[in-house]
Formats: C-alpha cells, structure tokens, sequence
C-alpha cells in the first residue's frame, strides 16, 4: 500500500519543482515577476512580447511556462479569452 502513494507524491513533488523543459527556477521567478507587472494576465500579442522581452525567454519557452503554470493550477484561461494566473505576487 504504501509503493501505491510514494509514486504519486514524487511527482506531485517533482512537478511542483521543476521548471518546464530548456528552463531554470530563475526563469519561473523571471516569468512571474513579468506577468506580474502586466497585471497578471497575458490576454494580446503585446503581453507576450513584453514577457519575452522582460525574460529573454523565447515564445516558445514562454508558452511552455504558460502550460506548465496552467498544468500546476496557477493560472487559468480566461472566458473572453488570454489566461489570469492565480498564485505567488498575483494571488487574490
């Protein structure tokens, strides 16, 4: 019973951790403090751009910490469109 709950905690563990692929921790709290600074959304063009400039992330390594902060439930998809993120400076 117990190999039957170490598997689970390990990667909640590990997903909780890790930064998305080609990423560091230094690039989570980079992208955090840019979303922050757009008022914790990134809804148009402009707010990728500027999140990609204020991180020197890619657009794709923006997008893979957009997934990777939807998958951790910190972020949401907006009903008129773009996404909210709902932890760390931008929590309610």
């Amino acid at each position: 019973m117990s190999k039957f709950w170490a598997l689970p905690a390990a990667l909640a563990v590990a997903g909780c951790l890790a930064a998305p692929q080609g990423t560091t921790v230094e690039d989570v709290a980079s992208f955090e403090a840019a979303v922050k600074s757009l008022g914790c959304r990134l809804v148009v063009e402009g707010d990728y751009q500027a999140t990609e400039l204020q991180t020197g992330l890619t657009r794709e390594q923006v997008v893979a910490m957009l997934n990777y902060k939807l998958t951790l439930k910190e972020a949401e998809k907006r009903a008129e469109g773009g996404y909210t993120f709902t932890s760390g400076a931008c929590a309610a």
